[in-house]
């Protein structure tokens, strides 16, 4: 092990509870123990996640959060309690890891609640909506401090929680933390005082307009999460660990507008002065632990940082909100290894907060140790798997209801949380399967083939493994892309796996009976329609090195045109981005983190956002287009970049035992090729 990491496996308290390392799993939704957004039961599924953690040497750990009041069917947590005695009979074998169980509570979502289309109707709809309220009450999970407008959509409102409904929760908050110490659980989390969730919006200002006990004052805001822990304390004793999960500051500028990193912005929510004093006051009410980092939902950016957010973006907040109390404090959000070893090393913080990275190698803390990193299977912030809550101009949460009931699954870890449909079966009868195209999807079909087996053979026309993730980990802010590249590529060796470069397959036929993987991707939709369409530089193109001009014209903003149009940005360049649809990346299965990161820093920075508007000509040292209005403007530039989009190029082979995968199957994202890849090759 890197000696610069010692300071992580060091021991540490919480109360009385001693913790092995300083290695913290953050809860994530989907990974629960006790269902999520479903009748409550001992989750097997998330139970073998949490359990595959604690084997793989993390120190704390923290599954999925549970509501104690549940949005799908309105039962309290507390209620069933024979899930309590499984999670009872299921404890001594994890604690035999080494490993602390905290298990994370919260009071919901309020305002910040994904509202979908269908929700909309069943809200909007007076009969639906009486026809719902047994398993779905949207008045009543959508509730909040005081009125305001959801997160999601302007159609499902938030009421004001009343006081009866407070006292309620509390109480459920303690029962619920009494069975769970009952069943053997270490200690528990609130969450929290965190991301703008139910307990967040009441000490929000620009939420909390409340003029009783709850609302007002600075105690007036903070008195809700303050009665939970000390209800939880007096029903389950002072040396019971309660944690909170909090956020130093909200980086929000008001009603679904965050604040980007460096941006000079009057705080709507929780300053660092508020926070200061916020987290010792918290502390006093008897809180054992900070689980820290930043944002709301309307920075959401922050708390689940994509790729643009830069390394440790929280950390700085965090070390100076220790520095006001006398609890440990953990800091969460992109963390570096390095980076958080130096700061506990230092003092500045007490542990380290990780989810992701988990999804994406439940064994990267094991390999960590071992001195195997270039082993570990990076995560890489993408959020298609684990989080794509996706909304733009219109609609609210564009997301598959299958996504919804199962998240924290992992776009580059097809097995993770879905072990009963991807799994590693050997084979009986050992086949060599060709398979067409060396991209990601043609590698991932390789590794799970030779794992179960069989012989697999990459033809790949280029000199190099790879395919469009190339270009598409090209920018200079996808290090962790081309990290999973340098992966794949090192599996590839590892596996001895047959690879031919620079070999073009057109006709499958000389491969006999051999089953083929055809996995030959997809190919730019290209403009020939509009005047000067060969003036154009394809996206592939300028991220393969094609040099650009000062002022740049993207054509086309979905996620890879603005990410495009980003990159140009950061290299100083002047992008100007023309989109047909009234929204950027107005496409499902981008994450809203992701997603409202781009839009607002565009807008931030000024760059030029044409929506609405058509190519209609391209010439030199301009594009004419027409805007939503019919009018036609010309735009003066002195580069344009084609992101129209892709479409699939399969190559044609009408045999039986022959698989599309990837993009040339259908175009999607890299969710959608590592897990076709791996069905197909589930399949022989």
């Amino acid at each position: 092990m890197d000696p610069r990491l010692e300071p992580l496996f060091t021991p540490w308290k919480i109360g009385n509870c001693e913790i092995k390392n300083r290695i913290v799993l953050t809860s994530m939704g989907g990974t629960n123990l006790l269902g999520w957004m479903e009748k409550h039961h001992f989750d097997q599924e998330g139970a073998r996640f949490i359990m595959e953690v604690a084997k793989n040497n993390a120190g704390l750990v923290l599954p999925g959060c549970q509501p104690v009041y549940n949005p799908m069917y309105g039962q309290w947590l507390y209620k069933n309690e024979k899930m309590y005695e499984d999670l009872k009979n299921w404890l001594p074998k994890f604690h035999e890891t080494g490993a602390k169980l905290f298990v994370q509570l919260t009071a919901g979502f309020g305002r910040s609640f994904t509202i979908s289309t269908m929700m909309e109707t069943l809200y909007t709809n007076k009969l639906l909506r009486v026809l719902s309220k047994p398993f779905m009450d949207l008045d009543k999970i959508t509730a909040t401090a005081s009125p305001s407008p959801n997160r999601w959509s302007d159609k499902v409102p938030s009421r004001e929680l009343t006081v009866e409904e407070i006292k309620e929760y509390v109480a459920a908050f303690a029962r619920c933390a009494k069975l769970l110490k009952e069943a053997g659980v270490d200690g528990v989390e609130i969450h929290a005082v965190h991301e703008g969730y139910l307990l967040d919006q009441f000490t929000l200002k620009y939420v909390n307009h409340r003029t009783d006990q709850y609302g007002g004052s600075f105690e007036n805001r903070y008195r809700f999460p303050v009665e939970i822990v000390q209800a939880i304390k007096k029903e389950c004793g002072d040396d019971f660990p309660v944690s909170l999960r909090y956020s130093v500051r909200s980086m929000t500028k008001g009603f679904r507008e965050g604040a980007l990193p460096g941006e000079t912005f009057t705080e709507a929510g929780r300053d660092m002065e508020e926070s200061e004093k916020a987290a010792k006051y918290l502390q006093d009410a008897g809180y054992d632990m900070l689980n820290c980092d930043n944002g709301t939902y309307d920075a959401w950016y922050w708390a689940h940082p994509p790729i643009y957010m830069p390394e440790n973006c929280n950390l700085t907040d965090v070390e100076h909100i220790k520095r006001f109390v006398d609890i440990p404090v953990v800091c969460a959000g992109r963390m570096d290894p390095r980076a958080a070893a130096a700061s506990i090393a230092e003092g500045k913080i007490d542990g380290a907060g990780f989810a992701r990275q988990f999804l994406a190698d439940q064994e990267w803390v094991t390999k960590m140790m071992e001195g195997r990193e270039e082993d570990i299977r990076p995560c890489i912030l993408c959020h298609n798997g684990c989080f794509n809550m996706c909304h733009y101009k219109g609609v609210p949460n564009d997301q598959d209801l299958s996504d919804s009931l199962h998240l924290s699954r992992c776009a580059v870890n097809a097995e993770t949380m879905q072990w009963d449909k991807h799994y590693i079966q050997k084979t009986s009868s050992p086949k060599t399967v060709h398979i067409i195209g060396g991209g990601i999807a043609g590698m991932e079909a390789a590794r799970v083939l030779k794992l179960k087996g069989h012989e697999p053979v990459i033809h790949e026309r280029s000199g190099i493994l790879g395919g469009t993730f190339i270009p598409a980990s090209a920018e200079s802010y996808k290090e962790k892309l081309r990290d999973l590249l340098t992966w794949y590529r090192r599996q590839m060796g590892l596996l001895n796996v047959e690879v031919h470069l620079r070999e073009e397959i057109m006709d499958t036929s000389q491969f006999g009976n051999a089953p083929v993987i055809i996995a030959t991707g997809a190919a730019p939709r290209l403009l020939k329609g509009v005047p000067g369409y060969e003036l154009m530089i394809e996206a592939c193109e300028y991220l393969n090195g094609r040099e650009v001009g000062e002022v740049v014209a993207v054509i086309g903003g979905g996620l890879t045109g603005s990410e495009i149009a980003y990159e140009l940005a950061l290299k100083g360049k002047k992008p100007i981005i023309i989109e047909m649809k009234d929204d950027l990346i107005s496409q499902k299965g981008v994450c809203l983190a992701n997603s409202s990161y781009l839009r607002e820093w565009f807008a931030l920075h000024k760059v030029p956002v044409y929506l609405e508007t058509t190519l209609k000509e391209v010439r030199e040292g301009s594009i004419i287009c027409r805007t939503k209005d019919g009018k036609e403007v010309e735009i003066p530039c002195d580069s344009v970049i084609s992101s129209a989009g892709y479409i699939s190029t399969p190559l044609v082979d009408q045999r039986k035992n022959t698989y599309l995968v990837g993009d040339c199957k259908k175009v999607g994202n890299l969710r959608s090729v590592v897990w076709s890849a791996y069905e197909a090759a589930m399949k022989i």
